[in-house]
């Protein structure tokens, strides 16, 4: 029986499910070469297809591995690693002959050579025609053109984030989430632009890891602006500390005290203005603009 795995290959990192080698098992981190969408490719194994992987890839690229990485097709990886910064200077003469409004971002040979993969960035439409017959003419081979936003630009090209690890567009994450200034605001950060921007510009994915937990346990705690009974007096709420599930309650003597969500026996929810703003902070948690790839920086509210 042939089994399915999971295999990322490419600059991009994409994933897809390759049938295996018949009657041989690939493990984890095996090296191989499989026949993509693209062409033959140098991927690595990273586990079987299961019911749980098919959730997170529900459409697929779907195709064979061919074999084993050899260390011929090391050797060849290397040889295509080394002709990656004279295509790139190429084109980029090209690009400035023709006076072309884009920026050239990084060069990809697939490892069989059926095409060489030119990533560029551009605020509109850029008619490459005559540039992409000029690369044919010097390569000899198919060109092709793809137009990327800054957050796949720091897949690219980026290396480390501000926690001294990898930075997660290069490492796990497959698909880009959308993140707003509300996540950052219900978690406490700062709200300094420059430190909760990623290399991309744009906020920070990990914004968004915690996220949910946050919003769950939100919920169950009384919001700011009610009026509350509690175990040591009436007073209002004045703010949350989410994690903790604590809720700071002000007085009518404005003496400020944290108290527990157990401590709270009841609770009048704020109404009129406050409600409406309450609202209308919930409808920022729709996948808006902050992490589209239009080329623009993010709206800082």
């Amino acid at each position: 029986m042939t089994e399915t795995y999971v295999v990322r290959y490419g600059r991009m990192r994409f994933l897809g499910e390759y049938r295996g080698v018949p009657d041989q098992e690939h493990t984890r981190g095996q090296r191989v070469v499989v026949r993509s969408d693209r062409g033959t490719e140098l991927g690595e194994v990273l586990c079987r297809v299961t019911e749980q992987t098919a959730r997170f890839m529900p459409h697929p690229v779907q195709g064979d591995i061919l074999r084993l990485a050899s260390d011929q097709d090391h050797e060849q990886e290397a040889r295509l690693a080394a002709d990656v910064q004279p295509a790139f200077v190429t084109c980029q003469e090209l690009i400035t002959k023709r006076r072309l409004q884009m920026n050239l971002v990084d060069v990809e040979f697939i490892h069989g050579r059926e095409r060489v993969v030119f990533y560029y960035l551009a605020e509109k439409r850029v008619d490459f025609r005559e540039l992409v017959k000029d690369l044919a003419r010097v390569m000899r081979t198919r060109i092709e053109m793809r137009q990327i936003g800054v957050r796949d630009e720091a897949k690219l090209l980026a290396d480390y984030g501000d926690c001294g690890k990898p930075v997660c567009c290069n490492t796990h994450l497959t698909h880009m989430p959308p993140v707003s200034m509300k996540m950052a605001k219900i978690q406490k950060t700062t709200l300094d632009p420059a430190k909760i921007s990623g290399r991309c510009g744009r906020l920070k994915c990990c914004l968004r890891y915690e996220y949910e937990t946050y919003r769950a346990i939100e919920k169950t705690l009384p919001p700011v602006g009610s009026t509350a009974v509690t175990s040591k007096g009436a007073g209002r709420i004045v703010g949350q500390d989410i994690l903790a599930q604590k809720l700071v309650v002000e007085f009518d003597d404005h003496r400020r005290i944290m108290v527990g969500r157990d401590d709270v026996l009841s609770f009048e929810a704020p109404k009129g203005r406050m409600v409406a703003q309450a609202e209308s902070d919930d409808s920022d948690d729709s996948p808006f603009g902050d992490h589209d790839d239009d080329g623009r920086r993010p709206r800082w509210n």
